[in-house]
């Protein structure tokens, strides 16, 4: 028997360069660009993933919640807060960026999710 305790409602701040991502939903069975169905059990190579953004640190300079950014699944820690699961990292781990923000801007590769 769990009783919640005081910790449990404290609020949170991420320190320096840390970024807390919430992981898409696995996805399973997908296909390739050409059609073919890739099973969920099939070996890939080293294959990274999307995420979104939840809360930065006060030295994080290039996301802000809300954006989504790539990053190494192997490369993780994770961590769960108030029940729900989420991926800590540094900055400096992260591998690209996706906002609205960009759009149109000179840092933009003209690539859409």
């Amino acid at each position: 028997m769990s009783e919640k305790t005081h910790h449990d409602k404290l609020p949170i701040r991420m320190l320096h360069d840390r970024v807390l991502v919430r992981q898409d939903a696995a996805e399973g069975e997908r296909r390739s660009g050409g059609g073919i169905l890739i099973p969920a059990t099939a070996a890939v190579g080293r294959r990274l993933a999307w995420a979104e953004v939840v809360a930065v640190g006060q030295n994080v300079r290039t996301v802000e919640p809300g954006d989504r950014v790539l990053y190494d699944p192997e490369d993780r820690a994770e961590v769960e807060v108030r029940g729900t699961p989420y991926v800590l990292m540094r900055e400096r781990d992260l591998h690209a960026v996706a906002a609205d923000r960009f759009e149109g801007s000179e840092d933009s590769t003209g690539l859409y999710l």
